[in-house]
C-alpha cells in the first residue's frame, strides 16, 4: 500500500498552494497599512514557553500539544534519565508565545519605544481529532502588537481584521463579530471565586472535566462543548458585571471606536476565549452560514501579563489569529473557488524534432522576458501540442517548422480567435532580449505585441 500524508494533514495541491501564497500576499499588504512588519519563528520551542505562556490548565497544552524530541533524548528517558528543561520541546501550537517570546529575547520594545507590530504566517500543530476545517497541522494568519496598552490598539486591530476577510473574499453579510473583556488581575480574581462557587452548586449538572476545570480555571467551563454542560454555564455570572472602573472604561473605550469605523458587533459575555494569557478585550469572528458548529474563523485579544510570564518586563499586548483552513471553509460557503494556479501565456509547437533546438531557446527567451510558457517534452505530435496548449488555456502557439525556420519566420495562433500570422523571429527574439535586460517589476508588452501584432 502506498504511504499517505499522516492523518490530521493535508497537501495544498498546485491550486490552493498558489492561492495560500496569494493569502498571504493580501495578508501583508493589509496589515503592511498599519504599521505591521513580518517576522519568523521557530516551528518548535521549549515546551516551558507554552506552559507558562498558554497555561497548563487549557486543553493546548494538557492535551493536544506534540512533543519533539530527538533519539539521544529519547532513550534517556527510556533508560530513567532525565533530560534539561531547554531539551523539553514542543511544536508550536499557536503563534503569540513564540512572537512575544522573540519581543522579549531581541529587546525589541525598549523603554520609551515605539510598539512592536508584528506579522507571522505559517504552520500551527496540536493532536485534536481530525475532522473537517480542523486539523493537525494547520496554517494561521496572525498579528501581535506590544508595547501599547490603549483601546485604539484593540479597535485597530480588530479592524484591520475585518478589512482583511472582505479583501480576501469572505462576504461581511455572512459574519459575526463577537466581543467580551475578560477583566485583570484587580477584577477577574473575585469573578473567577463566583464562577466557581456557581459551578459548586451545579457540581451534579456539569461533566467531569469541568468539575476538573472548576478547581483549576473555573473560566474554561465557559468553552466545554457539552450541551449540558453549556446550558448550566449560560446562567453563570457575567463577567461585565464584575468589571473594575479601569477595565469598564477600556471596554467601552474599545466598543466607541468600533462604533466610530460603522463596525457591526455582538456582545458575548460568555466568550473567554480558550488561552489563559487573555485580558481585558476578547473576540472572536464566526461564519453564520455554511460551517456548522466549525465556524470561528479567527480571534484574539489582550494580553497585557503575557511577556511578564515569559520572563521579560512588563509589556502590554494585543493580538490575534486567523485560521487559513476555516477562511477557505468559509471561502466555499459564500461560493468562491480557487483560481487555476497554472497560467501559461504562450505555448510553443514543434513541427518536427529538428526544430526542438530552436523552440526551446524560444521558450527560454520568452521566460527570461517575464512570460510564462510551455513546450512539449514527450515527442507529441502537432495535434496533440495543440490540445494540450488548449488543456494549459494558453493564450498563444507559436508555431515552428523547417519551412518557417527558413524563412525566419514564426506562425502564431491566437487560441481564443484562431487567427494566425507570420511572426518575423530575429525581431521577435531582439525585443525579448531587450525586456529581458528590464529589472524585475516593470510591466512587459502583451503577448501579441511581442509578435509584432
Amino acid at each position: 500500500m502506498a504511504i499517505q500524508s499522516p492523518e490530521g494533514t493535508r497537501d495544498l495541491l498546485p491550486d490552493e498552494a498558489k492561492f495560500w501564497a496569494h493569502f498571504k500576499a493580501v495578508a501583508a499588504d493589509i496589515f503592511g497599512r498599519y504599521g505591521y512588519l513580518p517576522i519568523e519563528t521557530p516551528l518548535f520551542e521549549q515546551t516551558e514557553l507554552f506552559v507558562r505562556g498558554i497555561g497548563e490548565a487549557t486543553d493546548v497544552v494538557s492535551k493536544e500539544m506534540f512533543t519533539a524530541i530527538s533519539g539521544q533524548n529519547l532513550q534517556t528517558l527510556l533508560d530513567g534519565g532525565s533530560i534539561k528543561a531547554k531539551s523539553r520541546l514542543s511544536l508550536r501550537p499557536e503563534g503569540t508565545a513564540g512572537v512575544v517570546r522573540a519581543v522579549v529575547q531581541h529587546d525589541l520594545v525598549p523603554q520609551g519605544a515605539q510598539p512592536a507590530k508584528l506579522m507571522y504566517a505559517g504552520p500551527m500543530f496540536r493532536a485534536e481529532r481530525p475532522q473537517k476545517g480542523r486539523q493537525r497541522q494547520f496554517n494561521q494568519v496572525g498579528i501581535e502588537c506590544l508595547g501599547a496598552e490603549e483601546p485604539s490598539v484593540d479597535a485597530e486591530g480588530i479592524i484591520m481584521l475585518m478589512r482583511f476577510y472582505a479583501a480576501i473574499g469572505i462576504p461581511v453579510e455572512s459574519t459575526r463579530l463577537l466581543v467580551n473583556s475578560m477583566g485583570c488581575e484587580a477584577c477577574r480574581p473575585a469573578y473567577r471565586e463566583a464562577v466557581r462557587a456557581f459551578m459548586a452548586e451545579h457540581a451534579g449538572e456539569l461533566c467531569e472535566e469541568c468539575n476538573r476545570r472548576a478547581e483549576i480555571n473555573p473560566l474554561r467551563a465557559f468553552d466545554c462543548k457539552n450541551p449540558g454542560c453549556a446550558a448550566v454555564m449560560e446562567g453563570a455570572p457575567k463577567i461585565t458585571d464584575h468589571l473594575c472602573d479601569d477595565c469598564r472604561a477600556h471596554y467601552e473605550a474599545v466598543k466607541a471606536y468600533l462604533d466610530g469605523a460603522g463596525l457591526a458587533y455582538v456582545e458575548d459575555s460568555k466568550l473567554v476565549r480558550g488561552l489563559d494569557y487573555y485580558t481585558r478585550t476578547v473576540f472572536e469572528v464566526q461564519v453564520t452560514e455554511g460551517m456548522g458548529s466549525q465556524n470561528a474563523i479567527g480571534g484574539g485579544g489582550r494580553y497585557d501579563k503575557l511577556a511578564q510570564e515569559v520572563g521579560g518586563r512588563p509589556t502590554p499586548g494585543f493580538g490575534w489569529a486567523l485560521g487559513y483552513e476555516r477562511c477557505v471553509l468559509a471561502l466555499e460557503a459564500a461560493g468562491r473557488a480557487f483560481p487555476p494556479a497554472a497560467r501559461c501565456d504562450f505555448f510553443v509547437a514543434c513541427v518536427d524534432d529538428s526544430v526542438r533546438a530552436e523552440a526551446f531557446s524560444l521558450v527560454q527567451a520568452m521566460r527570461d522576458a517575464g512570460f510564462a510558457g510551455e513546450m512539449d517534452h514527450q515527442h507529441r505530435s502537432l495535434k496533440s501540442q495543440f490540445k494540450l496548449a488548449d488543456k494549459l488555456d494558453a493564450a498563444q502557439v507559436a508555431v515552428l517548422g523547417p519551412d518557417e525556420l527558413a524563412e525566419g519566420k514564426v506562425k502564431v495562433r491566437n487560441m481564443q480567435t484562431h487567427e494566425e500570422r507570420l511572426a518575423d523571429l530575429a525581431a521577435t527574439k531582439a525585443l525579448l532580449a531587450r525586456l529581458s535586460a528590464e529589472p524585475q517589476g516593470f510591466e512587459p508588452p502583451s503577448i501579441d505585441e511581442v509578435f509584432g501584432a
